[in-house]
């Protein structure tokens, strides 16, 4: 890991703007891991909601808003998040004329860190839908009565048996860690697939797997698709992990064999 990462090291938060403060992550180190060298097997993106988004109007008066950040899984870098925070942070001193120019702003340098572009949407708190909660539409499988001992990711516990299906399938049992800190990271998965029916108790022993896994949000992400697509070879495959929130910023993953796929879920109880 790159020694100049902010993650980890101890740093100054600096509250009047500065773009240099983002840092990108090559995605292509990860990725040849998992034997993707070429193009990608999927579609998707990268949903980050910020929750402590504030600057100053004009006239010197905090402006407080939620904000919804979405990169392109296509783009050459994520932004490693302790540095998305610290750019966030640098907005709370920096005077701007209203609403769309915060917009145009983050627009311009999230795109820029991450060499594609990054759609932003910004709403008032006392209007915002991001903070209304939501649950899972499907299947849970954490009820399952399994044995686990194994907690690092073992794609052999993935099989499928005969018979077509169309599911949706869920798990808030996911945590991997942090691979520079160690902290551990949460989140509830969601899985849909078309195709040979996936044996429940080894994947949801799979999903555990990940407990003592480091990596981060995106790459595990990509790494359950992936498994899941090798083991499986579903017809259609949609893998959404809304991870929980750490300095005021969630990120969530979302992949899909399906380009026209959306993520769709709003925020969850723990988010």
């Amino acid at each position: 890991m790159d020694k100049t990462i902010p993650l980890g090291q101890q740093t100054q938060y600096i509250s009047q703007y500065d773009a240099g403060l983002l840092f990108p992550i090559l995605r292509s180190e990860s990725r040849t891991q998992l034997g993707i060298t070429d193009s990608l097997p999927f579609y998707g993106c990268d949903i980050w909601t910020g929750y402590e988004l504030s600057w100053l109007n004009d006239k010197g008066m905090p402006q407080v808003a939620v904000a919804e950040f979405s990169v392109p899984c296509d783009s050459p870098a994520i932004i490693e998040s302790k540095s998305f925070k610290l750019y966030l942070n640098s907005l709370n001193q920096t005077r701007f004329a209203d609403l769309e120019a915060v917009k145009a702003c983050l627009e311009k340098d999230l795109s820029m860190a991450a060499g594609a572009s990054v759609d932003v949407s910004l709403y008032w708190i006392d209007k915002s839908p991001l903070l209304i909660d939501t649950i899972f539409d499907g299947e849970s499988i954490d009820g399952l009565d399994i044995e686990v001992d194994t907690y690092h990711p073992q794609p052999n516990f993935l099989s499928c048996g005969s018979g077509e299906v169309h599911e949706v399938l869920y798990s808030h049992l996911l945590k991997s860690n942090c691979p520079v800190t160690g902290q551990p990271d949460w989140a509830g998965l969601i899985i849909e697939y078309r195709g040979e029916k996936i044996d429940r108790e080894g994947l949801l022993r799979y999903v555990v797997s990940f407990r003592e896994h480091q990596d981060f949000h995106e790459h595990c992400v990509e790494r359950i698709f992936m498994d899941i697509s090798a083991r499986c070879k579903p017809k259609l495959l949609r893998v959404y992990a809304r991870y929980t929130r750490r300095g005021g910023l969630d990120i969530n993953p979302f992949r899909s064999s399906d380009a026209a796929a959306k993520p769709g879920v709003g925020r969850l109880l723990r988010q």
